[in-house]
């Protein structure tokens, strides 16, 4: 029989999972499907219950559900337990049970600059759901040394004291974080500033970014952004949000099916999709 996996948000009508897992599915002759779900939040416990009477074997979890899926789940895992978020769920004979790959995902995307990240320093810009699961998911892969830099101090300082893994961190005002910003061999913008249609905007100044630095900005429109731009004539390597969008579905796709997959080919795959 034909297996049932899907992604529930709202919206979803602009969701790539289903185009880069259904190519997953063919490429390794899997019998699946992949479905976008368009689910309300007052809809959400019952479209929970709907997929498990459907015998999904797993669905993906986007805005704006993160985090109240996880009521609806007989499980969670300790790291998206820590986060707050669940993005995956697995079905296993009737039991959910909820993960968080974004955060291990941005993680591994880059690795594909740099294996050693323990090494580096970094600073993160912005203190939402996203910078939360990055930052967590980093202080547990072993980088010693996160600070953040977010508009408004309490919230950084909230996430810094809410992390489960050891690590030093700090919260810098934006005059701070802009006149040490060669300081930091990793510097991870998380928030939407720079994002279509505000192209021209920036989080902060990128003057004093080191040509050493891994500069990465999770937005993917546009695929290279002002910060990045200011960034790579500087000479740092950098990375839009892509690979975290590739690698949180590499992810989930091993979860689900015990098979880490081709992500060149899902990158491949993304990039078309946004015309790109």
């Amino acid at each position: 029989m034909k297996k049932l996996f899907g992604v529930i948000g709202d919206p979803i009508s602009h969701s790539m999972s289903p185009a880069m897992h259904n190519d997953l599915f063919g490429f390794y002759g899997i019998d699946a499907a992949y479905l976008p779900f368009h689910v309300s939040k007052e809809n959400l416990e019952a479209a929970v219950k709907g997929l498990k009477a459907l015998e999904a074997s797993g669905f993906n979890v986007t805005i704006p559900h993160k985090t109240d899926i996880m009521a609806y789940l007989d499980k969670i895992d300790p790291l998206a337990e820590a986060i707050g978020a669940v993005n995956t769920v697995k079905n296993e004979n009737g039991f959910l049970t909820g993960y968080n790959t974004d955060g291990p995902g941005f993680v591994k995307g880059l690795e594909t600059i740099d294996a050693d990240l323990g090494s580096r320093s970094a600073l993160i810009i912005g203190a939402g759901g996203a910078s939360r699961a990055i930052f967590f998911s980093m202080a547990q892969a072993g980088i010693s040394r996160i600070d953040l830099y977010n508009r408004t101090y309490d919230k950084a300082e909230e996430l810094i004291r809410s992390c489960p893994f050891n690590v030093e961190s700090k919260v810098l005002n934006r005059e701070t974080a802009e006149k040490t910003l060669n300081e930091y061999q990793l510097v991870i913008q998380t928030t939407s500033i720079g994002m279509v249609p505000d192209t021209g905007s920036l989080p902060l100044s990128p003057e004093n970014i080191s040509q050493d630095a891994i500069v990465s900005d999770i937005i993917y429109n546009p695929l290279q952004t002002t910060f990045l731009k200011a960034a790579s004539k500087r000479g740092a390597a950098i990375q839009n949000g892509i690979e975290m969008f590739v690698f949180q579905g590499a992810l989930a796709f091993e979860k689900w099916t015990g098979i880490f997959p081709d992500t060149e080919r899902m990158k491949t795959n993304v990039l078309r999709n946004l015309g790109g």
